[in-house]
């Protein structure tokens, strides 16, 4: 019953999706290949891609994605699970629209396993593009705010060429989606492979579990107040995140791969609604109705200031904008923590 009431939260988030689609019949028996499809972005962006009729093949290493993310997927004739890493597993061929997710997004890895944190997006995409290449597939591919570093330019324009430390802590994350990216252009400019680059900005929702290496803040924050536990802030709480409910952020995935003219470009993915970690903290002790504390701890090394992304480019290209505001996408993480995890 607990598990059932969960995933009534999560059959909202897919509603969510599919409704900020324009043109879902572009999808209809499109053969697709998703890469890291058993994480938190790449397991809704499948399970949308499934309810709008693609033919898909999915590859992950499980290395931070977990099976039961694709439950709703188990036995569908048009869904193909390949388990392997994107470095050196058969990526097979034939696609019409390539997704690039795999990554490992987490500091926590990142900083602990530098070098498995590079492959994915600098050998594991240079597959990827050669297979795109040869089948003549368009790729969107899922790069990461992190390519803007510490930014100076607030909101960050997608002109902007970022501040960053090239062999700081957080540069085998920040570096590899950066090579990435240029790789990307690289095969558009020489080769005239259609892609598309999509810099995504922080995003939650349902099945960001708290214990999963990749758990963000909002995440760790409502599982704690759930708990009653101290919500831990890292330095002041004054830095700031622009946070986008996971179903804004794959239907802008999904809008992209529709875009003929977004073809070697680039745009910012999230939500320009800005708030500080304290400010967060403090409204999910709210909506929680917890009695957690804040705790003010050490400070990430090399943690950005500020982020709110500049969002009038993909608006301008495609007409999306978010839907769901930060108030409503937490209720909707409190209620799936709550159901999912905690059974209260």
């Amino acid at each position: 019953m607990l598990l059932e009431k969960a995933r009534l939260v999560e059959e909202i988030t897919l509603k969510y999706i599919l409704e900020s689609v324009a043109e879902r019949g572009y999808f209809n028996g499109l053969k697709v290949l998703v890469t890291g499809c058993a994480g938190f972005l790449g397991s809704w962006l499948v399970e949308a891609l499934n309810a709008l009729g693609s033919r898909i093949t999915c590859v992950d290493n499980l290395s931070t994605g977990v099976l039961e993310n694709l439950w709703r997927l188990t036995g569908s004739d048009r869904f193909k699970f390949i388990l392997g890493d994107v470095v050196e597993v058969d990526l097979g061929g034939g696609y019409d629209l390539i997704f690039h997710g795999a990554a490992l997004p987490a500091p926590d890895y990142y900083m602990v396993k530098p070098v498995e944190a590079m492959l994915p997006d600098s050998i594991g995409f240079y597959r990827v593009l050669r297979a795109a290449l040869k089948d003549g597939s368009k790729v969107v591919f899922m790069s990461s705010s992190e390519v803007y570093g510490d930014p100076e330019v607030i909101p960050t324009p997608e002109s902007y060429w970022g501040r960053v430390n090239p062999v700081g802590p957080r540069s085998p994350y920040d570096e590899s989606k950066r090579f990435a990216e240029a790789l990307a252009m690289a095969f558009h400019r020489e080769y005239g492979v259609r892609v598309t680059v999509a810099r995504i900005f922080n995003t939650y929702g349902p099945r960001l579990e708290p214990g999963a290496p990749y758990a963000r803040v909002v995440t760790r924050f409502i599982e704690r107040a759930l708990r009653g536990e101290p919500l831990e802030i890292h330095g002041d709480g004054s830095q700031t995140r622009s946070f986008a409910y996971v179903s804004d952020t794959v239907s802008a995935l999904l809008t992209l791969a529709t875009c003929s003219k977004c073809e070697g470009e680039v745009f910012n993915v999230g939500s320009d609604e800005e708030v500080s970690i304290e400010v967060l903290a403090k409204l999910v002790v709210e909506l929680t109705g917890s009695k957690s504390s804040l705790v003010y701890v050490k400070p990430r090394p090399g943690d950005p200031r500020r982020r709110r992304p500049d969002i009038g480019r993909i608006t301008s290209y495609t007409g999306w904008r978010p839907r769901v505001n930060l108030v409503e996408g937490l209720k909707l993480t409190v209620e799936w923590l709550r159901w999912r995890v905690h059974g209260v």
